[in-house]
């Protein structure tokens, strides 16, 4: 199974270069939830129970594949290893969230864009004559375009969960059938802050451009 990623150093710079953004989410994703199966054969401890021939003709209520953990070990992986790491992605879209909200004065696609924007206020067009030159279509800058990847990220994040705690649910004891709920019961529990807040990122990440 593939390593789980540090958090990175959350910067503006890190939330803007999606490329980076996408890849760590890709990683943890692919370290904890695109393996969960394996994870939790890994939880099993073959040959912790003798063996009974009795059971030989028994029909088995599930295939060995497919039997329940102890609950001490499915325990002990959600809050040492699946919570954490859903914890540290939420930490990372909520923080870029609040860098794509904030004001970027310097931004030179936020100044070619006002510069567009007003040009096309300005400009009077006659549709019967030319009516190709209303089509003015406003460019992204770059933090609506971050804006719109944490969004679909998010929905992303969303369905992962629900299909992880799912499958753990097959083979583990579920406190609760909901994935936030869960997650954030492991919060209080643990006395973690709840999540970064987006104002609070917003901020910083004004404060870090200035410097």
């Amino acid at each position: 199974m593939p390593p789980t990623p540090e958090q990175p150093r959350l910067t503006p710079q890190f939330c803007f270069n999606q490329t980076a953004l996408r890849d760590f989410l890709r990683l943890s994703r692919t370290a904890i939830d695109d393996t969960i199966n394996q994870h939790l054969n890994a939880l099993a401890t073959p040959g912790s129970t003798p063996f009974d021939p009795a059971t030989t003709a028994e029909r088995q209520p599930r295939p060995i594949g497919r039997r329940q953990l102890p609950q001490q070990a499915c325990q002990t992986f959600k809050d040492k290893i699946l919570f954490p790491s859903w914890q540290t992605r939420s930490d990372v879209l909520n923080y870029c969230a609040g860098v794509a909200t904030s004001p970027e004065p310097d931004d030179p696609d936020h100044l070619l864009c006002e510069s567009e924007d007003a040009r096309a206020r300005e400009r009077l067009v006659d549709e019967r004559l030319d009516p190709y030159s209303a089509r003015y279509l406003p460019r992204d800058t770059r933090a609506e375009s971050l804006a719109g990847l944490i969004r679909n990220e998010r929905m992303v994040e969303n369905i992962i969960r629900a299909t992880t705690w799912s499958l753990i649910g097959e083979r583990c004891e579920n406190e609760t059938q909901d994935s936030g709920q869960a997650l954030n019961e492991w919060r209080r529990r643990n006395d973690t802050t709840a999540e970064i807040n987006p104002v609070q990122a917003a901020t910083t990440a004004a404060l870090g451009r200035d410097r």
